[in-house]
């Protein structure tokens, strides 16, 4: 069932639900719908069940992430936010990290095999990933959470129980429940065999490692409950399929919808576009970019399904918003919320700083940042070590710095005021470079060229 569908039925009075269940109890993930969290439901008849465990005690929610990069990216941070408010609502979250699934490899929404990856990298990349998932909920709770203690989130790797299973015995005791036709149905594995690569065996297994981890997470954890993106139902169902056969109990899957670009093209890894949580692979400054740079059509969305805010707290922002669109003030709400939830305060700080650069053509702003730093704001800039030289124009520096191909274009182009040195034209092809103005305290000096080429000079003494 759709969840939109379902809160429309209740919300219009019908009895769907039994008598004593409260729809927007405390507990009740449900409501998340809302927002447009979720898709779908699975089974799909199941919401008035889910409401009534959510009514009789917190649940156990699990989300897995393979490790095939060494970061986490913003498609996978809506999963992430997902759990967050489970968290909020007082359930349990297990945060599954697949150092098994991840050396096998999710054949979902590919059309060639995944590189195999060396272990040692998988284990690096667990690490990693599990070092952004606690910065997010550590943030989480000290930046948006003023109601106590939350509940720990627990971290499991399913290497943990995979590396001490015997394979016979895993197929005869695992294998006899899960049905071929069924698996041969799913949209990931028709897709694959009807390309012109086709299908390697062990990537067709990855349903039935990802099926056998909620049945062990339901064994250790009374693990009743699953999320992910609506890529994942095929896997999802196949974990349902295999508990129905092995035990005697009611499990639920719940999927979010896929963020995608303008194009269409959801972000992630493949894509080639993704925007990643670690700073190291995308600076806060970036992070922070790409969520002002969110079009207008999608910002009330975003805002939904990426903050805390209230609805009628967004609704209002939207609205202002629209009264001066060319402002970008919800894009502005949006990417300090996340910004401040990924990077956390000083990640913010710094994103803020770095944007303020951007758009303010100043040297004081300028003053404010590294040479690696202003190469990240004025994308595209190439960076160059110069020593400091006596008597060095500024013909010169454009030259040591690659500023144009020939002698002739540095000269017409100085000489008819396309040049800049720190936002400031530079017209006279022998101006003396002059410390304090235009090396900058810092020990950098930006060069333009045009209106959109820029130079990064960092000096060493």
């Amino acid at each position: 069932m759709n969840l939109k569908h379902f809160l429309r039925l209740c919300t219009t009075g019908k009895p769907v639900i039994r008598a004593g269940c409260r729809l927007y109890s405390n507990r009740n993930i449900l409501k998340l719908s809302e927002r447009g969290m979720f898709e779908d439901i699975f089974p799909d008849t199941s919401a008035d069940e889910i409401i009534n465990l959510f009514n009789k005690s917190p649940q156990r929610v699990y989300a897995g992430f393979d490790p095939t990069a060494e970061s986490l990216h913003i498609g996978n941070l809506l999963i992430v936010m997902n759990l967050l408010h489970w968290q909020r609502s007082g359930h349990d979250v297990i945060a599954l990290i697949g150092g098994a699934t991840g050396l096998i490899g999710d054949p979902s929404h590919r059309t060639t095999e995944r590189p195999e990856l060396a272990e040692a990298l998988v284990r690096s990349n667990v690490e990693s990933i599990k070092d952004n998932l606690q910065t997010i909920f550590k943030n989480h709770e000290q930046f948006f959470w003023r109601e106590g203690r939350l509940k720990p989130v627990k971290f499991v790797n399913n290497l943990d129980w995979y590396r001490n299973i015997n394979v016979v015995e895993f197929i005869r005791t695992i294998g006899k429940h899960l049905r071929l036709g069924t698996m041969l149905s799913r949209t990931s594995v028709k897709t694959r065999l009807q390309s012109e690569t086709g299908m390697n065996f062990t990537e067709f297994t990855y349903q039935v490692f990802q099926a056998y981890d909620w049945l062990y997470l339901l064994n250790e954890y009374n693990c009743r409950f699953q999320i992910g993106g609506n890529d994942q139902m095929g896997n999802m169902k196949s974990g349902h399929d295999l508990i129905g056969r092995v035990k005697n109990a009611n499990v639920y899957a719940l999927t979010l919808p896929l963020i995608t670009t303008e194009g269409g093209k959801k972000y992630g890894k493949s894509e080639r576009n993704a925007v990643w949580l670690s700073p190291k692979k995308s600076s806060s400054f970036q992070f922070y970019q790409f969520f002002v740079r969110t079009p207008d059509s999608d910002v009330e969305k975003l805002l939904k399904l990426y903050t805390f805010l209230p609805l009628r707290e967004i609704a209002e922002i939207v609205a202002a918003h629209k009264t001066s669109p060319e402002k970008r003030e919800a894009q502005k709400v949006l990417a300090e919320q996340v910004t401040l939830l990924v990077h956390g305060e000083e990640g913010l700080q710094a994103a803020l700083q770095a944007s303020a650069v951007l758009y303010d053509r100043s040297i004081e702003s300028l003053c404010k940042l590294n040479a690696e730093e202003l190469v990240q704001v004025f994308e595209g800039a190439s960076m160059v070590d110069l020593m400091p030289e006596p008597g060095l124009t500024a013909y010169e520096l454009a030259m040591k710095a690659n500023c144009f191909k020939t002698d002739h274009d540095a000269m017409r182009i100085i000489n008819a005021g396309g040049f800049y040195i720190n936002h400031q034209k530079i017209t006279n092809v022998n101006e003396a470079i002059t410390p304090g103005i235009h090396v900058l305290p810092n020990k950098v000096t930006l060069l333009r060229v045009g209106k959109k080429t820029y130079h990064v000079v960092r000096w060493f003494a």
